[in-house]
């Protein structure tokens, strides 16, 4: 029985259209041409972001003896690495990893701590095994434009990426590029087409038989661009980043564009430029993230502006990503012991109390900031329990982990349930989940 060819093309999810857009030719007239492509496209894992929870990864410190050949990059300060001087507030729990590196910090009993290197292509397998594990969707691959405009920034970034790519698709993790504006110039804004066109040729990021799980939105690839609308005067404008996305999207619309702007973006309240460019902007894309980290605590979360927020979004033909987070400190970062622990865990449910939130106000997805960032005490991933973290010199300094009585591995644990109730499985609530012990 012949197959009509008209029916095949109108099998093929829309994701498809991405092959098309790399130059691959879908002709009518050669059949195998047609299955070819069919082929590839049941390959495309990932075709929308709706009832997916991703997180951001920064993927930017590096160890003193890797091969990147950056020290404690990220980790360090501007005084160096050592007790007294570090940016990181958080302890990862490095039990599982098969490559570490001995730093010049000790425990208690003076044993010395060590770090990973997400520039080891086993330290990423061992993030995106976690992301499986605990029924994490994927994430969002940070890349900070202020350091890939360095040659040691791009080498990193792209190690990195490279390392998460090979993840995604061993572990059927989705994943996506996010360029991340802060500290940029107009000129750097510009520079972002040129990286983005240069990893699509570099590592076939749309080729969906080598990178199946990379995330498309409404059938078209995803990128985010981040940090665009907030007030804190900013050396390129709203309109610098419209160019942008104007250019990324082309003639032919041919990615779909997340856009990461302040929290109180609806409003132009507080955090952002009161500027209607900004809604504008955000009416060219086709999600808008807001910025939530550090915005409230636990008693001044508000779930109605989620729902708010949903209301515009639909009405103005965009979708909407809320973010949330399981807590906040900055101590060392700002060398200010004040700051540690400036917005409290609550035992997880500060984070579940913002994921119930979203899911109560119409939201469809989520965003959690961060799988990694360590920096500012957000992360997910396993750090280690208050009583276990390294001594961090004298004046009060310290490192923060997280409470003593909940497994190093609970916050991923933790997002991996609201993934589950963002799949509508299982049975959810606004009361946190209790994990059953084995």
């Amino acid at each position: 029985m012949k197959t009509n060819r008209f029916l095949l093309l109108a099998m093929i999810p829309l994701c498809a259209f991405s092959i098309i857009n790399q130059g691959v030719a879908l002709s009518l007239k050669a059949k195998n041409t047609v299955l070819d492509t069919i082929i590839q496209v049941q390959k495309c894992h990932y075709t929308s972001y709706d009832k997916l929870v991703m997180a951001g990864y920064q993927g930017w410190f590096a160890a003193e003896g890797d091969d990147s050949n950056r020290g404690w990059h990220h980790y360090d300060s501007k005084c160096g690495f050592a007790p007294g001087c570090s940016t990181i507030d958080m302890w990862p729990d490095m039990t599982e990893y098969s490559k570490k590196y001995v730093t010049p910090f000790s425990f208690a009993d003076h044993s010395k701590a060590s770090l990973y290197s997400p520039y080891d292509e086993s330290s990423i397998d061992l993030h995106f095994k976690w992301m499986k594990e605990y029924g994490i969707d994927g994430v969002h691959m940070q890349r900070f434009v202020s350091e890939i405009k360095q040659p040691s920034g791009k080498r990193h970034f792209n190690k990195v990426l490279e390392n998460a790519l090979k993840a995604s698709v061993k572990y059927g993790r989705a994943i996506s590029v996010m360029y991340d504006l802060s500290g940029c110039s107009k000129n750097d804004i510009a520079y972002v087409e040129a990286d983005f066109k240069e990893l699509q040729d570099k590592f076939k990021l749309f080729d969906t038989i080598q990178n199946p799980t990379y995330l498309r939105h409404r059938g078209k690839p995803l990128v985010t661009i981040w940090g665009v609308g907030f007030n804190d005067h900013r050396k390129y404008s709203i309109a610098d980043v419209d160019a942008l996305v104007t250019k990324l999207k082309g003639s032919t619309n041919k990615v779909s564009v997340m856009l990461g702007v302040p929290y109180y973006w609806r409003t132009f309240g507080r955090d952002t430029e009161n500027n209607p460019a900004l809604h504008a902007l955000i009416k060219k894309c086709d999600i808008i993230m807001p910025w939530a980290v550090g915005r409230y605590k636990i008693d001044s979360y508000d779930s109605s502006i989620v729902e708010k927020d949903v209301k515009w979004a639909k009405n103005n033909g965009v979708d909407y990503v809320p973010l949330v987070f399981p807590g906040f400190s900055w101590g060392n970062l700002q060398k200010d012991t004040k700051l540690y622990n400036a917005i409290p865990r609550a035992k997880g449910q500060f984070l579940w109390k913002q994921i119930a939130g979203a899911k109560k106000g119409g939201a469809q997805s989520l965003y959690i900031a961060m799988f990694d960032e360590i920096d500012e005490g957000t992360a997910i991933y396993k750090v280690l329990n208050q009583k276990n973290v390294p001594l961090n010199g004298n004046n009060g300094k310290k490192f923060i982990g997280i409470e003593d009585d909940l497994p190093t591995d609970y916050y991923l644990w933790l997002s991996g349930q609201g993934a589950k109730w963002f799949h509508n499985e299982g049975s959810y609530n606004e009361t946190i989940p209790i994990r059953k012990v084995n």
